[in-house]
Parts: structure tokens; sequence; C-alpha cells
């Protein structure tokens, strides 16, 4: 696989990630406590935790994409052998 897949593959799996970990830990005012300021949304979070959320986005995104690429490079896993593949018309 050429860099330039890797990457767009990385991508994916790093944006998908993101958006699983960003609900984790977030607390609206009525759950903290906290009062809600004049103008405010009673949903938005108080802490968002946005640095935490990139990190652990970026360290299980590496985890995800380099056992992909174990599985794709040791043969494990293999595009061609999918059954709608197979069936397909050549080109």
């Amino acid at each position: 696989m050429s860099w330039v897949s890797s990457l767009a593959i990385f991508f994916i799996i790093w944006w998908t990630t993101l958006f699983a970990v960003l609900p984790f830990g977030v607390r609206n005012s009525s759950e903290s406590g906290s009062r809600v300021g004049e103008g405010h949304d009673h949903g938005a979070p108080v802490v968002h935790g946005l640095r935490w959320k990139l990190l652990a986005t970026t360290v299980l995104a590496l985890a995800i994409f380099f056992g992909f690429q174990f599985l794709l490079v040791n043969g494990y896993l293999d595009v061609m052998n999918l059954p709608f593949v197979k069936d397909a018309p050549k080109i």
C-alpha cells in the first residue's frame, strides 16, 4: 500500500475515532451543578476536555491503524478474497 493510501486510511480511522471519543466525560451544567449564564445553552458542556480527547483519539487511531496494517501485510486480511470482489467482472 502506498503512503498516500495509508495516510488516507489513517485519516478516516482518526476521524471516526474522534466522533466515538467526543461524548466521553461530557457534563452539562445541570449534571455538574453549576449555574447557566445568560445566553448559554443548558446542554452545552461545562468542560469539554478537547486536548485529552484529541490525544486519546490519536493513540486509539494509531493502534487501530497499525492493527489493520498488520492484518493486511501478513495476509490475514485479503480484500481480493471477499465474495463480492471475486465475482466482480474484470475490467
